[in-house]
């Protein structure tokens, strides 16, 4: 009889007994988005990006990506950037977990407004993701800037210095350089990109050269940023000779006029 009301009392105190808490900060990584809608991205190109990035938010293969980490969730924000990053372009983290939230944030980006500035400030968009990154609250083991871009750095501090200043605090940067319109100021723009702006453990550089390469070039990156799994096709570039990081804000300074489009390509 002592024996049991001993397991009687033993289970009455294992259903009060609190249950752990779940950590509402931890996620598998936190992830910011910063495109690029400079002035020398056309309409197309830029309905193009911004479909990629959709699609790829809603594809099952990228939630299913999502899903399979550890904690199952990652924290995501999505910025546009130009010559500055303005606070109308901003959508603010949030936590994806499944279809729902990825559908939502996905909804979020394609509700947006076309627009274009003046100017390419990739290292204003490396300075105001790694803020981003340092001010949110959450909590996980990789943090990432995903950077597309095309054209190189002609508007700010230099993008190396930027990048460096990232990387000492453990953000990787990834990049995804668009090439569908050569920009005749540099020709090797991914080896820009694979020099000057991407770095990090496991950084990679995923050039776009066909606008039918955006949906699946996008859904390829941010699988791959989420599952922290390589994948054999993107590759990081290698330059043959070191590139010239100052090379957007060398052809700057050879005009007077303070604005030239071709420099945003």
């Amino acid at each position: 009889m002592l024996k049991l009301l001993s397991l009687l009392a033993c289970l009455a105190c294992a259903e009060v007994a609190p249950m752990p808490a779940i950590d509402s900060t931890a996620v598998d990584v936190e992830l910011v988005l910063a495109v690029d809608i400079s002035q020398s991205m056309d309409e197309g190109e830029f309905a193009l990006q911004r479909a990629g990035y959709v699609e790829a938010l809603r594809h099952p293969n990228f939630i299913s990506a999502v899903r399979s980490g550890p904690r199952g969730r990652i924290a995501l924000a999505y910025f546009e950037w130009a010559g500055v990053v303005r606070d109308d372009g901003v959508i603010a983290w949030q936590v994806i977990d499944g279809a729902d939230s990825a559908n939502a944030f996905a909804d979020k980006i394609a509700g947006r407004p076309f627009r274009s500035f003046r100017g390419t400030s990739i290292s204003g968009a490396l300075g105001f993701g790694a803020g981003l990154l340092e001010k949110n609250g959450f909590s996980a083991s990789r943090r990432v800037i995903d950077i597309s871009g095309d054209g190189p750095n002609n508007a700010g501090l230099p993008v190396a210095l930027t990048r460096d200043a990232a990387l000492a605090k453990g953000i990787v940067i990834n990049g995804l350089p668009i090439l569908i319109s050569p920009s005749p100021s540099i020709s090797r723009l991914d080896r820009y990109y694979a020099d000057c702006v991407t770095g990090g453990p496991g950084s990679f550089v995923l050039p776009i050269y066909a606008a039918s390469e955006f949906s699946t070039a996008i859904r390829r990156k941010l699988i791959q940023e989420v599952s922290g799994v390589g994948d054999a096709e993107s590759i990081r570039v290698d330059a043959e000779a070191p590139t010239d990081c100052l090379l957007g804000e060398r052809l700057r300074q050879r005009f007077s006029d303070p604005y030239f489009p071709e420099l945003d390509r």
